[in-house]
């Protein structure tokens, strides 16, 4: 078992990492605080590990809200049904929302946490390695609508994180690689050794291997929780966790949420501001065909769907990070520095989105 500590504003909790957690009391029950607790998890997960999660908190009152599995449905319409459960079984402040699977569940809970009486408490057990090596951390919550990718939501922070690294066994290999997207992300935004260990481990990673697969969450969570410590609402700092990001939400909009995974968009997004950022004269094309071979290699996509490029232009004006007009774009100043501009030349975004999108 490995522990991390993040500290995020006024607000510190533990990210807990490592096998059998799920189920044990000594690590459920002790880091799990209340005794009134709604789990808020999916279809496809709450066979696997509802039940196991329940006897992990023996004595407390556990319901279950079940929802319906994929990003189509982290709306606002599907939210309503978290708060008719925390309503039906009469939970008050002092209840805890347990977020048990993936980064939709886990964004929707918190989000549901956020807003129920003006805020509860809520937990994360990830049960996807991109939920544990990102979406779990940072307390960004919310839900998509139809115009953009987590256009609603709120910073509220998890009163612990809970990763179970033998829920990866249960991972469809696809799900998996799409994970892998993120954790790639922090090696080209501040670590080169860490891309460095990634290349020579990613046979392991993608074989599931426990011990690399460990590492590589609690490196990419030390990662994200300096970041996130550093700047919890994403003022300044923060926002290179983006990378990627601004044209992976972009595709995801355009293709209805159905056609890719978050993390294959994400590793589409990281292609095209890696372009931007050649084109430009701050990133060497050898630096960009390092980050496409790499994310070959894990099986990820590299061909952006056509969506046009008038659409994907008009998609990334509606990105978060946009401020007076500008779209704010983490690109990469070489290797593991990334930074958030708006100062490119508009003909050369253009250029991208022609030879990607169009």
């Amino acid at each position: 078992m490995r522990t991390l500590d993040v500290e995020a504003g006024p607000t510190r909790y533990t990210i807990t990492i490592g096998p059998a957690l799920i189920g044990d009391p000594h690590a459920c029950a002790a880091r799990i605080p209340g005794r009134d607790h709604l789990v808020v998890t999916n279809e496809t997960v709450a066979p696997l590990y509802l039940d196991k999660l329940r006897a992990g908190l023996p004595g407390r009152r556990v319901q279950a809200c079940v929802l319906p599995d994929g990003e189509r449905f982290k709306t606002l319409a599907t939210l309503e049904r978290v708060f008719d459960a925390l309503t039906a079984h009469r939970f008050n402040r002092d209840a805890v929302v347990i977020a048990l699977g993936g980064g939709v569940v886990g964004d929707m809970a918190g989000f549901a946490a956020a807003c129920y009486q003006r805020g509860v408490g809520y937990v994360q057990v990830p049960t996807t390695l991109l939920a544990q090596v990102d979406s779990s951390v940072g307390g960004k919550t919310g839900v998509n609508l139809p115009a953009g990718k987590n256009l609603v939501g709120a910073f509220h922070q998890p009163l612990a994180v809970i990763a179970d690294t033998d829920t990866l066994a249960t991972l469809p290999p696809r799900e998996l690689r799409a994970g892998l997207a993120e954790v790639i992300k922090y090696g080209c935004i501040c670590d080169v050794g860490f891309l460095d260990w990634i290349e020579t481990r990613l046979e392991a990673l993608l074989a599931c291997d426990a011990a690399a697969l460990t590492e590589a969450i609690e490196r990419s969570c030390a990662i994200k929780a300096r970041v996130v410590g550093e700047d919890e609402r994403e003022h300044g700092l923060r926002a290179i966790l983006n990378f990627g990001h601004t044209f992976g939400h972009a595709i995801e909009a355009a293709t209805g949420y159905e056609t890719l995974l978050h993390g294959e968009a994400v590793a589409l997004g990281m292609l095209c501001a890696a372009d931007l950022s050649c084109r430009i004269g701050m990133l060497e094309p050898a630096a960009a065909a390092r980050i496409g071979a790499l994310l070959t290699r894990a099986g990820l996509p590299t061909v952006t769907p056509r969506i046009g490029a008038a659409r994907a232009a008009e998609l990334l004006r509606l990105d978060k990070k946009v401020l007076a007009g500008k779209v704010r774009l983490v690109l990469l100043d070489g290797l593991g520095r990334a930074v958030v501009s708006d100062a490119y030349p508009q003909d050369a975004l253009g250029a991208v989105l022609e030879e990607r999108f169009a």
